[in-house]
Parts: C-alpha cells; sequence; structure tokens
C-alpha cells in the first residue's frame, strides 16, 4: 500500500521512530528479550535518525521564522549526548552485568529527555509553522537518509565511535 503524504509528514515519521526507540528501551531493560539483538537494533536507528535529522530536517526548519534555532542547536547538542551515551554501552561486554545496565539507564536518561524536549518544542514548532507540503517533502527526504545509513551499518561501533568522537 503506498504511503500518503500525511504517512510520510516528517513530524510523524519521527514520532514513530521515537516510539519504536522506547520500545527498544523496553527490550534491552527485560531479562526475558534478546538484550543484544535490541541494542543493535536501537544503535542503528539512533544513529540513522539523528545523523537524517541533522541532515536533512534541522537546517530546514531553520528556515522558518517561528522555529527556535537555539532548539535546534540545542537538538543536535543533545544527539552528541545520546550517541556517546551510545558508545559508552556499546563498549560494555557484558551484556546485563550491572555495569552495562548502569550505561543502558544513562542512554535512556538522555535519549528520552532529548524525545521529550524535541517533541514539545522543535516538532510542535514544525507542525504550527510548516506546511503540510514541506513536511511532507522533509519527511521523503528523511525516510531516504535514514534508509540509506541503516544500509550502511551505521550502528556498528566503529561507526558510532566515528559519530562520538565528531
Amino acid at each position: 500500500m503506498p504511503q500518503t503524504k500525511q504517512d510520510q509528514d516528517v513530524v510523524g515519521v519521527i514520532l514513530d521512530d521515537h516510539r519504536a526507540m522506547e520500545d527498544l528501551f523496553r527490550r534491552m531493560r527485560s531479562v526475558e528479550a534478546d538484550r543484544s539483538a535490541a541494542l543493535k537494533e536501537f544503535s542503528a536507528l539512533l544513529i540513522a535518525h539523528g545523523e537524517a535529522e541533522e541532515a536533512e530536517v534541522y537546517p530546514a526548519l531553520k528556515r522558518f521564522r517561528n522555529i527556535d534555532d537555539d532548539e535546534v542547536e540545542h537538538g543536535s547538542e543533545e544527539h552528541d549526548e545520546g550517541n556517546k551515551a551510545l558508545l559508552a554501552l556499546l563498549e560494555v561486554e557484558d551484556v546485563g552485568s550491572e555495569e552495562w545496565d548502569e550505561r543502558l539507564e544513562d542512554l535512556v536518561e538522555a535519549v528520552s529527555h532529548h524525545v521529550d524536549e524535541e517533541e514539545r518544542t522543535i516538532l510542535n514548532g514544525a507542525r504550527e509553522n510548516v506546511p503540510d507540503e514541506r513536511r511532507a517533502e522533509l519527511g521523503v527526504a528523511f525516510l531516504k537518509e535514514r534508509e540509506r545509513l541503516l544500509a550502511s551499518d551505521c550502528g556498528s561501533l566503529e561507526n558510532v565511535r566515528r559519530v562520538a568522537h565528531r
């Protein structure tokens, strides 16, 4: 079934990723789940999502007068914090160890804080100030870049290390 413009609205697409990240957090916390697989999936999604936002969405939103540029810049800074917390977790070899659980909670805190702020400030600003057609175009561009990154193994330890140390 082809996606409609509403399905590709950049706000909706980003929100879908946020909900997927929350689900992956639940899986990574569950002793009954394959925590390693959930981390691998989360790592790829977080890197692809953040990089695609910064490449395709954030620069475009800065052009709109009623979207706070400082909030967009702050969003990029929070991506860096999340990437560093992800790297710290990926570097723990013993999945489910006390250290792993502590670093997981650091990651959950960093990403959840960013998601909350982004949804309240940047995404609400986009809903109110960016025309539907432009949000659909941004959604398509975001998804294309995100998919390109996901296909490139962007969640690997080596790539996360590179992204986190820029």
